[in-house]
């Protein structure tokens, strides 16, 4: 145990990546972003589309996990998860999130903060419609963030509900579905050697429906 304390507070890593200037990002965050993960499914960043989602409760407790980004335009960020979940409770209670994509093959960080709404439900059908089957029926058999017997009750219900729908098209299950994240603020976050590392923030400006973006210290 003490030879791994020892190594973890002895590990380091060297940053390095091109200049993140604040004069010469996108105007459009989402476009920056849109350049940013383009370069990072070309680098063969694995899971490129993964991002951490931070939300809490109407006390203010937060919690976190990973979550898949499922698509994304100048109006957010779209993921899809069980309503009845833990994070959909939350953003039920507490509307307010945040998102941070991790790169480390570039050296690249983007945080997002929001507030979410659900889709349209058309739009959650749609995309349930386009899941591998497989996918389909473990959002209707598992109660998401709730305390089950064991593994084995969840694999029997698996097993009945597809044989259920053998031969059949899965209906949509309306606990289901998509949220959008609408931005507020991003940070784009470039590593750098020395620890000099870019941080460009792009800020939402109602009163001009515009951008600012501006350089943070690192």
């Amino acid at each position: 145990m003490e030879d791994l304390k020892k190594y973890i507070e002895n590990l380091r890593s060297e940053y390095s990546g091109e200049v993140l200037d604040e004069k010469t990002v996108q105007r459009e965050p989402h476009k920056q972003f849109e350049i940013w993960m383009l370069e990072a499914v070309n680098a063969n960043v694995e899971v490129p589309n993964a991002m951490i989602l931070a939300t809490a409760d109407k006390t203010g407790k937060p919690s976190v996990r990973t979550v898949l980004l499922r698509d994304f335009s100048d109006k957010g960020f779209t993921f899809f998860t069980n309503y009845n979940s833990r994070k959909g409770k939350e953003i039920d209670e507490n509307p307010f999130g945040s998102l941070l994509f991790y790169w480390p093959e570039l050296h690249r960080q983007v945080r997002i903060d929001g507030s979410m709404i659900k889709v349209d439900p058309a739009v959650s059908m749609e995309y349930f419609k386009q899941r591998p089957l497989d996918n389909q029926v473990s959002s209707w058999i598992s109660p998401q963030s709730t305390v089950v017997e064991s593994k084995s009750v969840l694999e029997k219900k698996y097993d009945s509900f597809k044989s259920k729908y053998e031969g059949k098209e899965i209906p949509y299950p309306e606990f289901w579905g998509g949220y959008l994240l609408k931005p507020t603020t991003y940070e784009f976050w470039q590593g750098q050697t020395g620890r000099l590392h870019d941080r460009v923030l792009y800020e939402y400006e109602q009163e001009n429906n515009s951008w600012k973006t501006v350089r943070l210290a690192p």
